[in-house]
């Protein structure tokens, strides 16, 4: 509702009684009617209002759900992680670059998926293995047609993980591979005694196995990874799984199907339906957020109709998630397969002038909104959502790392995922959200995205996201069960949605401390910006 300045109100009175309003008691009462008037305003602002049971916590959001995305593809792998041994203009270990191994690791990933993607069923594992001199080479068919020398293979990306401190996640191919080649990969990471791909792992410079746990059997395989149906590849990944071992008899492999892309319900129903329980760990599901497949525009040259779209998009997560959960329920009511989202982000068209199967963009604080409303929403169903995979590390698509020769820079998003790591292995406390709306002509979304846990140490973390474009929203947060010390905060803003980070201005776009907050009791009151993130925290 709209209230006219209380100033105004002279405007409205005949001129004839302008001596009556200037007695003291005509005054009064007009600043009486400003008051007034300005109280109803202040009760219409745009408000919500969240609920924190502390005391009702039950469910730990898995520091998986914080996971990467690594392929080859344009420069996330070379370039971007890998510049090789001989490099002495770029400071390595091993051929990759220290300054990314430093930044991951402020980053905390639990995961790194590799090498694909639709790669990944191309992607024959021994020729990355053995003398560099002697790897065959390859075209590179989905990204580029470049040519791949194989120069960084299985022990260049497990290695690297150990350097990362991060569990791996190997994509195995079934496109195009077979079920011995999976098996023999399997049999050279993990097998730690004699037999025959571990005697050529420790011919080819490691004695000890990298143990690893995380396998996608196949990649998108209603798509590039074969254009299944999803009953023929239900019983291909029952073919596969069969010779999954892990060699220790522990169970320890966690076996990954490749599930639905965005709303493909039917798919994730065949396979919960035909896939053993036993066989199965998790369930796969990719989402882009995408203006237009056939017109995806720009990453920074954005209006806010195109800004609204994307988040539109983004937010579907939501009902995504629930709604394949539901038939996984069916079928799984303990909810021991979990739903793994290995591939989620913004997709824009490439940079001008690059190669458009590179999938270079730059990124702005609208992936920043993206990366924030997307995190609460799986970190609110980490009952079913236990794996995530932003799409991708390092210079391709929603990437965390932009790289050019020596320099490198930190996007938007890489902050939001630091902002938010205090939630990984926490336990999620149930919010209630009374929300108010994001407003655009004549269509409207959820302005306000919110999520909380308390971690080991009894600290509670509390990540809000305003996603209106225009408009300060003010968030009353009730923490019930939990008394409150002190409450200190992280936000990151900036002056417009399109700004982000260059090599020239490499810290435009970067967390400073949060101080728009008061506490009274057990009540905390946020005014959040426009398009900003916040994450507090509170003592008790």
């Amino acid at each position: 509702m709209n209230y006219l300045f209380p100033c105004s109100v002279f405007y409205l009175l005949d001129p004839i009684t302008s001596d009556i309003m200037r007695s003291t008691q005509t005054l009064s009462l007009i600043a009486l009617l400003c008051i007034f008037t300005l109280s109803l305003a202040a009760q219409n602002s745009p408000r919500g209002r969240a609920v924190i049971n502390a005391d009702l916590g039950k469910d730990t959001i898995s520091r998986h759900i914080y996971g990467h995305f690594s392929e080859h593809l344009g420069h996330c792998i070379y370039g971007g992680f890998y510049v090789g041994e001989g490099n002495t203009a770029i400071p390595n270990k091993n051929g990759v670059r220290t300054d990314v191994i430093e930044a991951l690791k402020e980053l905390k990933i639990p995961n790194l998926r590799w090498p694909g993607g639709c790669f990944a069923d191309t992607y024959h594992w021994k020729d990355g293995i053995g003398p560099k001199t002697e790897r065959p080479t390859i075209v590179n068919t989905w990204w580029g047609g470049v040519t791949e020398d194989n120069s960084f293979g299985t022990h260049d990306f497990l290695n690297m993980c150990e350097l990362l401190g991060t569990e791996p996640y190997l994509s195995a191919n079934v496109g195009s591979g077979t079920v011995q080649e999976l098996a023999e990969w399997i049999q050279y990471v993990n097998h730690d005694g004699v037999s025959p791909m571990a005697s050529l792992r420790r011919q080819n410079g490691r004695e000890k196995p990298w143990n690893v746990k995380y396998w996608g059997v196949g990649n998108e395989t209603w798509g590039c990874g074969g254009h299944m149906r999803p009953e023929y590849y239900a019983d291909i990944y029952r073919q596969y799984a069969t010779f999954m071992s892990d060699w220790t008899n522990t169970g320890r492999l966690f076996r990954i199907a490749s599930g639905a892309g965005s709303s493909n319900y039917n798919w994730t129903e065949v396979l919960m339906r035909d896939i053993p329980n036993r066989m199965l760990d998790g369930v796969a599901l990719h989402h882009y957020s995408v203006i237009d497949w056939n017109a995806k525009g720009s990453a920074t040259g954005f209006d806010e109709q195109q800004y609204f779209t994307i988040m539109k998009q983004a937010l579907q997560m939501d009902e995504l998630v629930q709604k394949h959960s539901t038939i996984m329920d069916k079928y799984d009511p303990g909810k021991r397969v979990a739903l793994v989202v290995d591939e989620w982000g913004g997709w824009y068209d490439v940079e001008p002038g690059t190669n458009p199967g590179f999938l270079y963009q730059q990124n702005t604080m609208r992936d920043a909104m993206i990366a924030a409303a997307t995190l609460n929403i799986f970190n609110n169903h980490c009952d079913r959502v236990r794996m995530a995979n932003l799409a991708q590390t390092i210079n391709v698509l929603q990437a965390v790392i932009l790289t050019d020769e020596e320099k490198m820079l930190l996007t938007p998003t890489y902050h939001v995922m630091k902002m938010y790591n205090v939630h990984q292995d926490a336990l999620l406390l149930p919010t209630e959200l009374q929300n108010c709306d994001y407003v655009l002509g004549d269509s409207e979304l959820p302005a306000l995205s919110v999520s909380a846990s308390r971690d080991d140490a009894g600290l509670v973390h509390i990540s809000v996201a305003n996603i209106d474009a225009k408009e300060t929203k003010t968030l009353s947060v009730e923490l019930r069960g939990l008394g409150i010390s002190s409450v200190e905060g992280q936000i990151l803003r900036s002056g417009k949605l399109q700004d982000h980070n260059t090599f020239e201005q490499p810290d435009k776009v970067h967390p400073t401390q949060y101080k728009q907050f008061k506490r009274s009791g057990s009540t905390i009151e946020m005014e959040l910006p426009p398009f900003s993130v916040v994450v507090l925290t509170v003592k008790s």
